[in-house]
């Protein structure tokens, strides 16, 4: 007979603390941080859209209003969750990251997942917050090639922005510089760029001044997706050292 040990309590803490364990609980915080992280952006998102669609019929201070408070949040939840996941938030931050050999694979399918689900379910909650169906499937078709060719450029410079910070040793000024380009995006794309797989699949439960028709989202996703490997090559060419300076922190 085979006698199986059973470890005790002490036996699973030092677990935990030391090898597989800890390794384990490490990637359960990261992902805890990313879930939330981009469930409160889509909130910030569409619950700052909703709030300028009722205090606004002019459609140029309802886009002002969403980005500048899309900008804010922002830099909030990057500085809130930076050194514990890396604050990505976003699908194509993580690929390009698994790409450049930053991050492993199981990691990033696991971020992937998670930046999905804690995006719509911070749509649920946004609309739920301003007495909304918790599932309202928009209606606000943006299919067009000016739209997607804004994508790929929005999607593209995001990328650059975070990756020219961290490679150039200034990654603790990327909350800033993402927020600052991010909200500046709004207004010189004409996708007002979404840039975000996860936030695109969101911002599909929500009709309202954010939101995207189910049909719209696929070919938006593939620029960003398309964007994101344009960023690859750049990035490589760019900054051939793959050596990242010390002082960086993730984003």
């Amino acid at each position: 007979m085979n006698d199986q040990h059973i470890p005790d309590e002490r036996e699973l803490a030092v677990e935990f603390e030391t090898g597989t364990g800890s390794l384990r609980l490490d990637l359960v915080r990261r992902l805890v941080a990313e879930g939330l992280g981009t469930g409160l952006l889509i909130v910030a998102v569409i619950g700052s859209g909703i709030m300028a669609q009722r205090l606004s019929t002019d459609i140029g201070l309802q886009l002002l209003e969403n980005a500048f408070a899309t900008a804010g949040a922002l830099v909030g939840l990057i500085l809130m969750f930076g050194a514990v996941s890396g604050a990505h938030f976003n699908p194509v931050v993580t690929i390009l990251d698994r790409l450049l050999g930053s991050i492993s694979t199981r990691d990033a399918a696991s971020y992937v997942v998670v930046q999905t689900i804690g995006a719509c379910l911070g749509a649920m909650l946004a609309n739920v917050m301003f007495e909304l169906p918790a599932i309202n499937f928009s209606t606000h078709h943006r299919s067009s090639g000016p739209l997607w060719i804004s994508e790929i450029l929005a999607t593209v410079t995001l990328l650059l922005v975070i990756q020219g910070c961290v490679r150039s040793g200034r990654a603790t000024v990327v909350p800033f510089a993402v927020a600052a380009w991010i909200g500046g995006a709004y207004w010189f794309t004409s996708s007002t760029s979404f840039a975000n797989p996860a936030v695109t699949i969101a911002r599909m439960l929500s009709d309202t001044f954010a939101g995207i028709a189910p049909s719209s989202a696929p070919m938006f996703i593939a620029m960003q997706l398309l964007g994101m490997a344009i960023a690859f090559g750049l990035v490589r060419l760019l900054y051939p050292d793959n050596s990242i300076p010390s002082e960086e922190s993730h984003v």
